[in-house]
């Protein structure tokens, strides 16, 4: 139950912080100075504050953080140690493509990376390990013990995890009817009919046969498709309005918003830019598709559906195997 797309895709995100739009914290209550002094090995785990919904991960390089988010509030953060010089990680937008408890390494020697989520088939992943102090892997993200026994708890095949060069916190945002149409009023009862038989990211498992979802959208070739796990299942002209670009975004559906007649979605990241044109609110008002892809879309929309916007081209020879979109900064 992988999903798609390149290791090779040079797509350039900012994904660099950045705090010029509304909405509420998605860590109230935790000063970011207890996360600063953090000594490594060192985590904090709360997930009372969200005990269910969509969970997502940030990593940041600089910081050697690892914030895990559910329903776009902060549970918990963690030190890490990324990529050395020579094997720096990757960064850049990526999905959990498959989890195992006691992995060990094919490439180095058979090392243990236990509680190992993987991110490409190249060999790059989050697991158990090391933690000097500095970035000292291979190009993984190595956690604490503990901490990556907890985090495998709440990851599923799917769960989009942010590699970036700087920590920006997600908020969230309600988008009126339906995305990629105009809205009318039997869309919305038809979506929240379909979402309520799903269930969340939390509650599924590796050997289901119930499949994750992801839209991809380009501007630059004016294109939408979408993913079931490893295949394309729809693809259409993707109308654009008001401008040729959309800026890069990543969002999380995390459900109906039942009193707004909308969905509710986790901005994860964002562009430097801050550009009216740019901003998550209003770029989802902007993109549009054919019919018959928007039909397809609603009928696989679940909590934890991944969309990605990005100005880069979608071509072929971008994509290798069952790799997600990778979304880099260099």
């Amino acid at each position: 139950m992988s999903i798609l797309y390149s290791s090779r895709r040079s797509f350039v995100f900012g994904l660099v912080g950045a705090a010029a739009f509304a909405g509420r914290p998605a860590f109230a209550g935790e000063m970011l100075k207890d996360i600063a002094q953090l000594k490594p090995g060192d985590y904090t785990w709360h997930p009372e504050r969200a005990e269910t919904g969509p969970v997502s991960v940030v990593v940041s390089i600089p910081e050697q953080r690892v914030h895990v988010y559910r329903n776009g509030i902060r549970i918990a953060v963690s030190t890490c140690s990324t990529g050395k010089p020579g094997h720096a990680t990757p960064t850049g937008v990526f999905v959990v493509l498959e989890k195992d408890k006691n992995h060990h390494s094919s490439i180095y020697d058979d090392a243990p990376m236990p509680n190992m989520n993987r991110l490409t088939w190249s060999g790059v992943a989050l697991h158990a390990g090391n933690l000097p102090g500095y970035p000292a892997s291979h190009g993984c993200v190595r956690l604490p013990v503990k901490f990556s026994e907890l985090l495998f708890g709440v990851t599923h095949i799917g769960t989009p995890v942010i590699i970036a060069g700087a920590h920006t916190d997600p908020w969230e945002l309600t988008h009126p009817g339906m995305v990629l149409s105009g809205y009318a009023e039997q869309e919305f009862e038809q979506v929240v009919s379909s979402l309520d038989g799903k269930k969340h990211p939390s509650d599924w498992a590796a050997a289901e046969s119930y499949p994750v979802t992801s839209v991809i959208v380009s501007s630059a070739d004016r294109v939408i498709e979408l993913i079931e796990n490893d295949r394309v299942v729809a693809r259409s002209k993707l109308t654009l309005k008001g401008g040729d670009a959309l800026g890069s975004h990543v969002f999380v559906l995390n459900g109906a918003a039942n009193d707004a007649r909308g969905l509710r979605w986790s901005a994860i990241t964002h562009s430097a830019a801050a550009s009216p044109a740019m901003r998550d609110d209003a770029v989802m008002q902007r993109i549009g598709a054919e019919p018959a892809f928007v039909e397809a879309m609603q009928t696989r929309m679940h909590p934890g559906m991944t969309m990605v916007l990005t100005d880069a081209p979608l071509s072929p020879d971008s994509r290798s195997g069952k790799d997600f979109v990778i979304v880099t900064t260099g």
